[in-house]
């Protein structure tokens, strides 16, 4: 099926919105190998904003030209669009993005604009998802009913380097709706998940309340997270949070979209 899709959508040449992660990986690595057989091209397109975490630009651009994609970075600051964190943030936010991302790829001589979606983001609150229906932006994994464990174990076959990377949604998902959104603060909390993950937890999110920080890792990583309590909390006081929690539930994506709290 997705080998179907892809074949129909690099008839001519395409770009991929590639953020680095499993499922722009598989999507670039499957859109690459379908283009060739068509004689066509593959623009990799990172996008550098500053509601994401920052791609590492070297090992986007080294992943792209092993899989035979052309490399493109473009740069976005889309923060003001959303400043107030509303609700419908990630579809303001993917409707400017991909309204870009095809200007860049109509300079570019691509027809067609590809994303990540897959499957599992049609079972959450995916606001994002009517932006690129308007847009008209293909998602090959979602339209093939590919699931996250799907493409993992895809990516583990075709030996795709991102394949065991944990998944990093905007950082503005680490905030209440309606909270006013800030570089500081979003650097903040930035730096708050990668001193998590460098004492080598897998999934982590750090959500802020105000001046209280929530740890969410997964649920079998709890007790060692509390066993670390101590140098975790003094390195989350020095980044400026005065209470540090842990979330006994475990982590869970997108659950400020659950009963209003995220």
């Amino acid at each position: 099926m997705i080998e179907k899709l892809l074949d129909e959508y690099t008839k001519s040449d395409c770009a991929v919105a590639f953020s680095g992660g499993v499922d722009s990986a598989l999507l670039l690595y499957l859109a690459v190998k379908a283009a060739k057989n068509n004689g066509r091209r593959v623009f990799a397109v990172t996008v550098k904003t500053a509601l994401h975490p920052a791609p590492e630009e070297e090992e986007a651009r080294r992943a792209a030209a092993l899989m035979g994609a052309e490399y493109v970075k473009l740069e976005i600051n889309e923060l003001d669009l959303i400043r107030d964190n509303p609700p419908d943030r990630c579809y303001i936010c993917k409707k400017n993005l991909f309204l870009k991302i095809k200007e860049l790829a109509k300079s570019l001589g691509a027809d067609v604009v590809m994303d990540g979606t897959n499957a599992d983001d049609t079972k959450t609150y995916r606001p994002g998802i009517r932006a690129l229906l308007e847009l008209d932006i293909k998602s090959p994994l979602k339209e093939a009913g590919l699931c996250k464990d799907e493409i993992r174990k895809m990516a583990q076959k075709y030996k795709i380097t991102a394949a065991k990377k944990p998944s990093m949604p905007c950082l503005a998902t680490r905030f209440p709706y309606d909270v006013r959104l800030d570089e500081e603060a979003m650097s903040r909390v930035w730096q708050a998940e990668e001193y998590i993950r460098s004492l080598g937890f897998y999934n982590v999110r750090a959500r802020v309340h105000d001046d209280v920080l929530r740890l969410e890792v997964d649920s079998d990583d709890i007790c060692r997270l509390v066993h670390m309590r101590e140098e975790i909390v003094n390195k989350m006081k020095r980044l400026g949070y005065g209470f540090v929690t842990v979330d006994l539930e475990g982590y869970r994506s997108g659950c400020y979209d659950k009963g209003g709290i995220i």
